[in-house]
């Protein structure tokens, strides 16, 4: 990895050792503890403009998704090895060394998916879940079957290997860099800092990462998604109050459930909501709304 700006100044350096290698975290501020997860295709570096501001008031922990960021990199087949248990397990290695049984979490994209995943399978280690512009993996499929789903990169990244993996490999930084201009509200790189672009981009052109992030999605498509079903099943629902953030410009539209009433109809019956004025990079398209959405929920 090239040598990046840090974006978490007095924030520690903490490495733990887990089953699936060394998951790097940041940890900084007082209080009560707070982890925030990332999603695709970034890392912690997304929370870089909300962190300092949460940790006034809580002992924030931003970490590396395994196979993102400066997080070990585990081999993988058929998405077996980023799975959201196993990535939800990893969450857990970090917070028991840090000495924390339970704690809050806000989880956007696929760190998000992580999150519910630790709440359904750990219940009682979550004291609040903060869920950043996602519905429930189980639904999202459901919706690409039905052909009303907008998400073609949930199908392409789930090809078998090696497909993904080459057809982003040829210009990674145009692929991936287009997903942010996509996914954003304004169509371009404009929202994002220069400095955070660093650490994306130091990761997109890593072959042995963008393979996590295929398996990532393999994952989705297979054992994420049965997982959901069948504690959808088995009426399973999150113990802890969750709070959904929802963009305005990605997850919502003509014709389209709102997420809130998704996450109400399933795992989260009593689940409160809000939406924030950006596209589905929420915390770097419109931080200062973002972090007192966030604030507002944890200060409760």
């Amino acid at each position: 990895m090239p040598d990046l700006a840090d974006l978490f100044p007095g924030f520690a350096s903490r490495t733990v050792a887990t089953d699936a290698g060394r998951i790097f975290a940041r940890v900084g501020g007082s209080g009560p503890p707070l982890m925030l997860l990332h999603g695709f295709p970034e890392t912690m570096a997304m929370w870089h403009a909300i962190a300092p501001d949460l940790a006034k008031h809580f002992t924030v922990v931003a970490m590396d998704l395994r196979g993102y960021g400066w997080s070990s990199v585990p081999r993988s087949q058929n998405g077996e090895g980023y799975a959201k248990r196993v990535m939800a397990d990893d969450v857990i290695a970090v917070m028991d060394d840090l000495g924390h049984a339970q704690f809050a979490l806000a989880g956007h994209d696929r760190g998000a998916r992580v999150g519910y995943r630790l709440a359904l399978d750990h219940p009682g280690r979550l004291s609040k879940l903060a869920l950043l512009d996602i519905e429930p993996t189980m639904e999202v499929w459901r919706q690409i079957e039905a052909g009303s789903g907008d998400a073609p990169h949930w199908t392409t990244l789930a090809e078998p290997e090696p497909r993904p993996e080459q057809a982003f490999g040829k210009d990674p930084v145009a692929a991936f860099g287009g997903l942010l201009v996509k996914w954003s509200k304004a169509k371009s790189l404009a929202a994002f800092d220069p400095r955070a672009l660093d650490h994306y981009r130091a990761t997109w052109t890593e072959p042995t990462r963008i393979h996590a992030m295929c398996e990532d999605y393999r994952a989705g498509a297979t054992l994420d998604r049965a997982a959901d079903e069948a504690d959808a099943a088995a009426g399973k629902t999150i113990s802890c109050p969750v709070h959904i953030l929802a963009s305005s410009d990605y997850l919502q539209g003509p014709g389209k459930d709102a997420p809130l009433d998704v996450w109400r109809r399933g795992f989260a019956p009593q689940a409160t909501g809000e939406t924030i004025e950006s596209g589905h990079f929420l915390a770097e398209e419109n931080a200062a709304a973002t972090g007192q959405a966030l604030m507002r929920f944890y200060s409760a």
